[in-house]
């Protein structure tokens, strides 16, 4: 990789415009880390694009002098995707954040990547439509960045992730040229399917600019309640009657003791602190519907509960899912460093894996608390440390470590919604195997021949540890 001489700065600023083009320290500084604790490493310069046109421009020139190129939406991405590992030019999108199109007809929505999860939401809900994909961050969160990793949320149960809903993207390749793939087409094989191949692809094959999403009917009606458990194998043989009983919920959430303990101090709803574990499951469609799922599902959760709560009106259940959401910010709270981690398991092996998860915390004596998506097996292991102390942050390693490898035992996966990036790229070929590394690798190599896109992510040199800071 080379570094940005005069010359090609120059160029770059005559690209970008000069109020686009940020290399002092402050800027280099704030733009070198996202917000995957103990990960950062400087970037050479920082650009705000603004048009897809713009994009194109700076990729030709640092294609030119292979100038590494890092993607960037709001940073809020939890496996150090948009680190500038290798120096080169940090390339933010929240500057192109305009909504384009809601077209009622053919119920889509197309926009440029720097928007707002929360924005799309607001803008197709005061239409009466609906876009699944909810990510926890999805208040601060870009379009651009959830597409890049395939985020997903409360509501993937019932509706899937980010790529069940984009089916057309506008993207600039590498070398600066600019592919359409897909379109508002409900039924499109024409070739190779690019939307679905990029979405996911973490930044590391092209920069996409704009997005279609096709939309849903929003739902008419809403229902949210809590189920306290004294077992945790109690709560996850629920959640598998509940699905046995042909019940898809929008919502099947799990949070284990230890952050019911952290959220009730830091939500004061009146969590019970005693249970074991609390299912927070919510249903929406037809208000028929709704009515006669809620009723069946808390007579299930009754065979095995303790108690059960439901919402009594909308405020209440936005209450509640509130109260799920902050789970990472409660827990953020008890010490300077939160490490949330994202593994898989298939739903029948839910209660096992929270239970190894809950022994390999105490192997390496680190606290670790977990919640998540109950009804997709997806976890988030959440460890509380302190990146100060070099002992415990090592334990703290090799115990995800074991976790990971805990879930590939139990037929699960590394990463269910927050992608690969430095974080789990040691850990990628133990799910994909070596010739799954080399398809991919090829895959890259077709994209980005130069590799000036994302270096350093997905792919790991040879399996290795966390760094804590690398200039």
């Amino acid at each position: 990789m080379r570094r940005i001489t005069g010359e090609i700065r120059a160029k770059l600023i005559e690209a970008a415009g000069v109020s686009a083009y940020f290399d002092d320290e402050e800027s280099l500084l704030s733009h070198s880390y996202d917000a995957t604790p103990m990960l950062q490493a400087m970037p050479e310069a920082v650009i705000y694009a603004q048009s897809t046109n713009q994009v194109s421009a700076v990729l030709k020139i640092c294609h030119q002098y292979e100038i590494p190129v890092y993607t960037r939406g709001a940073a809020s991405n939890l496996c150090g995707g948009t680190v500038p590992v290798h120096g080169g030019v940090v390339l933010v999108t929240t500057r192109m954040n305009r909504l384009l199109e809601i077209d009622e007809e053919n119920l889509t929505a197309t926009f440029e990547t720097g928007l707002t999860t929360k924005a799309l939401h607001q803008a197709v809900e005061a239409k009466g439509l609906f876009y699944p994909p909810d990510p926890g961050s999805m208040l601060v969160s870009t379009l651009g960045g959830n597409i890049a990793q395939c985020a997903g949320g409360l509501r993937g149960l019932k509706y899937g992730t980010t790529k069940d809903y984009v089916i057309g993207l506008t993207a600039v390749l590498p070398n600066g040229e600019v592919i359409h793939t897909g379109g508002k087409l409900m039924k499109d094989v024409a070739g190779y399917d690019l939307t679905k191949l990029l979405v996911g692809s973490e930044g590391t094959l092209a920069v996409i600019t704009e997005a279609t999403v096709k939309l849903l009917p929003k739902p008419q009606a809403t229902s949210v309640m809590l189920a306290y458990f004294d077992d945790m194998y109690a709560a996850a043989r629920t959640v598998s009657k509940i699905i046995a009983a042909r019940i898809i919920p929008s919502t099947l959430e799990f949070m284990d003791h230890g952050t019911i303990l952290v959220v009730e101090d830091y939500a004061k709803i009146g969590l019970p602190t005693d249970m074991k574990a609390i299912l927070l499951i919510g249903q929406d469609g037809h208000p028929a519907v709704v009515e006669e799922d809620m009723e069946k599902m808390r007579a299930i959760c009754m065979e095995e509960a303790r108690e059960i709560k439901v919402a009594k009106d909308m405020r209440e259940a936005e209450e509640l899912m509130t109260a799920r959401r902050s789970a990472l910010s409660a827990l953020a709270r008890l010490k300077p460093t939160t490490i949330l981690e994202d593994a898989t398991v298939p739903r029948s092996q839910i209660a096992t894996m929270v239970e190894k998860i809950a022994e390999i915390g105490a192997k390496y004596n680190v606290r670790i608390c977990t919640f998540g998506h109950a009804g997709d097996g997806n976890l988030h292991p959440t460890c509380m440390t302190d990146a100060r102390d070099q002992d415990e942050i090592e334990r703290v390693e090799e115990a995800f470590e074991e976790i990971f490898a805990a879930a590939l035992e139990l037929g699960g996966t590394i990463t269910g919604e927050h992608g690969v990036g430095i974080v789990k790229a040691p850990f990628l070929e133990w799910k994909v195997g070596p010739a799954g590394i080399e398809v991919m690798k090829g895959i890259k190599r077709a994209f980005d021949p130069k590799n000036i896109l994302n270096p350093g992510k997905m792919f790991a040199g040879q399996t290795r540890k966390r760094v804590v800071i690398n200039r």
